[in-house]
């Protein structure tokens, strides 16, 4: 039998224990009083837990919740209820959020559920990359197999306006120089699309990412945003990854372009780039049983006005942009850069932040390492 100290400990442990979940717990009692909460729950509803515990749920959602129908439920049958993809919007929160919820009565209690939140915010971004992918591999897959013939035309209508403008009375010659301007934009529009169809395996090899963002502001700074703040927050002890340097600067340097676009008529812009390891970082991609670790964060972030909502979702999808002038293929060209680097990227934005936030694997040299020294 547990002794009384042990038992102390014992209880101590299960707290420390819930404390330490990413998702956010709630205990709730009858009448959907809140009795506590979890570290990650008092984040998530951006309220202490000295606080939460003189409220009720229905306090933090509307009265027709899906949410107080599933607790209630849950008290009334004693079983466990879940339901997904439940568009959980807080009156103290800046957006919607989607989050699978599961509530769970807890023993014989009278009317005691646990509420946890698991939102999908990452694995449906991830999903929609995935999907995003599919759809620029099929559409450029046609627009690579029809470039050689669309450029063949173009070449003759170029020439043709070339000749026209030396014939063409001076009246006529600025429509021959804007058909000759135009075409020249379609060729490049089709060979920025043909860069898609590009299927041959990257040279990689171990680098450090710092190499490469020290580079990319540098470049920045003389160029894109030179009228911008730039702020690094560095963790040094980063391994390397394992990449291509050209095309990861070509990923940086197109982030802090769309950053340094956004805040033109921003007063005291800032970009801040930030890296960071988080080991507990594992995704599961479609055709592949393991779990691939993504340690290396990168996280490129502006203080401007943000990305529409209606927008956010397609953000990585060809012939998406919220520019007047923009061809919408940068960041579907980023997103494939990172997938083939084995990467993931995901935006988050709200008015005043917007952050891409870049996850990358470490070198398989420097994986095998660690792995020998843990063991």
């Amino acid at each position: 039998m547990i002794g009384g100290a042990e038992q102390f400990n014992l209880a101590e442990a299960k707290v420390a224990v819930l404390h330490s979940l990413p998702q956010p717990v709630l205990v709730c009692g009858p009448g959907d009083k809140i009795l506590w909460a979890n570290a990650a729950a008092e984040i998530f509803f951006g309220v202490s837990l000295n606080l939460m515990s003189r409220q009720r749920l229905r306090d933090f959602f509307s009265v027709g919740s899906p949410i107080l129908g599933l607790v209630e439920r849950a008290q009334a049958k004693h079983l466990p209820m879940t339901e997904y993809r439940i568009k959980v919007s807080l009156p103290r929160g800046s957006s919607e959020r989607s989050s699978d919820v599961y509530v769970s009565p807890l023993g014989e209690s009278g009317g005691l559920v646990s509420v946890l939140f698991q939102e999908r915010a990452m694995a449906e971004k991830i999903d929609r990359q995935l999907v995003s992918r599919g759809a620029a591999r099929s559409a450029t897959g046609l627009a690579s197999m029809l470039a050689h013939e669309i450029k063949n035309p173009l070449s003759g209508i170029r020439g043709a306006a070339q000749l026209l403008e030396q014939t063409v009375n001076q009246d006529e010659v600025q429509l021959a120089r804007l058909i000759r301007d135009e075409t020249d934009r379609i060729v490049k529009l089709v060979d920025r699309i043909e860069v898609f169809g590009d299927a041959r395996p990257l040279e990689r090899e171990p680098i450090n990412i710092h190499v490469v963002l020290d580079r990319v502001k540098l470049l920045a700074t003389n160029g894109v945003a030179r009228n911008v703040e730039i702020i690094e927050t560095y963790d040094p002890s980063l391994p390397p990854v394992h990449g291509h340097t050209d095309q990861l600067i070509q990923v940086f340097i197109n982030l802090i372009k769309n950053a340094a676009e956004a805040l033109e008529k921003t007063t005291e812009p800032k970009i801040r780039i930030a890296t960071s390891f988080r080991p507990g970082v594992k995704i599961s991609f479609a055709g592949n049983s393991e779990r691939v670790s993504l340690p290396l964060e990168i996280v490129i972030s502006d203080n401007g006005p943000g990305v529409p909502p209606d927008i956010l979702p397609f953000l990585f999808d060809p012939f998406v942009t919220t520019k007047a002038s923009g061809s919408g293929l940068g960041l579907a060209l980023v997103a494939k850069t990172i997938s083939e680097h084995g990467g993931v990227i995901e935006c988050q934005s709200e008015p005043g932040c917007t952050s891409f936030r870049v996850l990358l694997p470490v070198s398989a040299r420097q994986e095998k390492n660690s792995r020998e020294t843990a063991t």
